[in-house]
């Protein structure tokens, strides 16, 4: 995963299905300044009547989206069959993500989202690579480390903390 950063999953949702622009421009900038990029992108809304209308979009080539699928294709490989999965799980990832046109989400994940949300709302599934992290974990391999633990710590999580400490 040398050419890959950490990939994070995001899910969000929001009132409404209608939008002014103000998030797809913060990602454009984020992705011009290559501190993200999104390996995949779906969005899902479904207006009052019930209709639904879902996009999908990657900033990965074609020859990306094969690689990253050869990655993470590798590494679940690697845990079913350790080793002798590594290989089969790579070629099998790689053809799945070409088959897929770079689309790791899928038509699945839109009709699941779609499923889910009540009418009048939108859905977002985000598979986000922060391409920042890549200096900072290759120095950190360089220097002998390893990560030990990884979480996002949100805003909420302290105010729950600090509730849990007044308890």
């Amino acid at each position: 995963m040398e050419e890959f950063g950490p990939v994070q999953i995001l899910v969000v949702g929001f009132e409404g299905t209608t939008f002014t622009g103000e998030v797809m421009r913060e990602l454009t900038r984020l992705k011009e300044q290559d501190i993200i990029r999104l390996i995949d992108l779906v969005v899902v809304a479904k207006d009052e009547d019930g209709e639904v209308v879902a996009i999908e979009t990657t900033d990965l080539s074609p020859e990306e989206s094969a690689e990253f699928g050869a990655i993470a294709g590798a590494l679940i490989g690697l845990g079913a069959a350790g080793e002798e999965g590594l290989e089969e799980g790579a070629l099998l990832g790689a053809e799945a993500a070409i088959e897929s046109e770079g689309e790791f989400l899928g038509e699945d994940t839109m009709w699941s989202i779609a499923d889910a949300i009540p009418t009048g709302t939108t859905a977002a599934v985000a598979l986000i690579e922060h391409r920042w992290a890549i200096p900072l974990r290759d120095a950190i391999r360089r220097a002998g480390g390893v990560a030990l633990a990884d979480s996002w710590v949100h805003p909420e999580d302290l105010v729950a903390f600090g509730a849990a400490i007044a308890e």
